[in-house]
Order: C-alpha cells, then sequence, then structure tokens
C-alpha cells in the first residue's frame, strides 16, 4: 500500500511541461489533491492506487494518465509534465500564483485503462492541453 503523500510532499508542487515552464500545481494541503492550472483553475485532481503511482483523474470524470514519482503520463506511458527534481530537466522561474478558484464537485470517475510502460520521452500533447481535457 501507498504511503500518504502527506508526508512526501511540500504544500505547492508545481508541474512543469516539456520546456520547463510552470503550468500547474498540485494542492497537497487538500485531501482531495486538487490540480490547479497556474491561473488557478481546478481541472483535475489525483486519487491512489493499490500501486505505487497516483491516476490523474479530470473533475469532469475523465482519466487523464498517472503520476508516478514526480512525473505525469499520459496512456501512451509518454511524459506530460514533471516535478522539479524529478527529472534531470533544468526548470524556470515560477511566476506569481492567482488565488484558486472553487473546486467542482468531482464526476463518477471513469474506469482507468491499464498502466503504459513508462516512456523517457515527451508526448506530443503539452501539459497544458493534458490537465485541461479534464476541466468540468
Amino acid at each position: 500500500m501507498q504511503k500518504p503523500m502527506k508526508k512526501l510532499f511540500p504544500k505547492e508542487i508545481t508541474l512543469f511541461n516539456s520546456d520547463g515552464e510552470a503550468v500547474a500545481y498540485i494542492d497537497d494541503s487538500d485531501s482531495d489533491l486538487p490540480i490547479y492550472m497556474w491561473d488557478s483553475t481546478p481541472v483535475a485532481y489525483l486519487a491512489p492506487s493499490n500501486s505505487d503511482y497516483y491516476h490523474v483523474y479530470g473533475f469532469n470524470g475523465l482519466h487523464l494518465g498517472w503520476y508516478e514519482r514526480g512525473v505525469v503520463r499520459d496512456h501512451d506511458g509518454y511524459i506530460v509534465g514533471f516535478q522539479q527534481g524529478a527529472m534531470s530537466k533544468s526548470t524556470r522561474y515560477e511566476p506569481y500564483k492567482r488565488y484558486k478558484k472553487s473546486k467542482p464537485y468531482k464526476s463518477y470517475p471513469k474506469y482507468p485503462p491499464s498502466k503504459a510502460y513508462n516512456k523517457s520521452s515527451f508526448s506530443y500533447t503539452s501539459l497544458a492541453l493534458f490537465l485541461l481535457k479534464g476541466k468540468r
């Protein structure tokens, strides 16, 4: 069984895109583990699995991918985003965040597909587009 995130991560976890730009963040102080775009729009959340990773679900109920060891992956196993230190890739300065917008209710989550094998390259889908698929 996986350890709770509360002991593993700081209050907010910044997610960077393939260019090292801050695009989104996970609010670890909220038990729902919501993911906000940098403009503070809630789009997705993390749901624990029975393994060493989290499912990434949109508030609209769509299964978007997985979050494992600081890396966000799509359904094909490609990298769409990462937290600082999870990869040997430089990151840019994090701009100022706005106040968080209210979270929508979660739609009933769709059944997740089988987890794909992890690939070492980035997806053609940007982190922003990947996460916005979950917006309600």
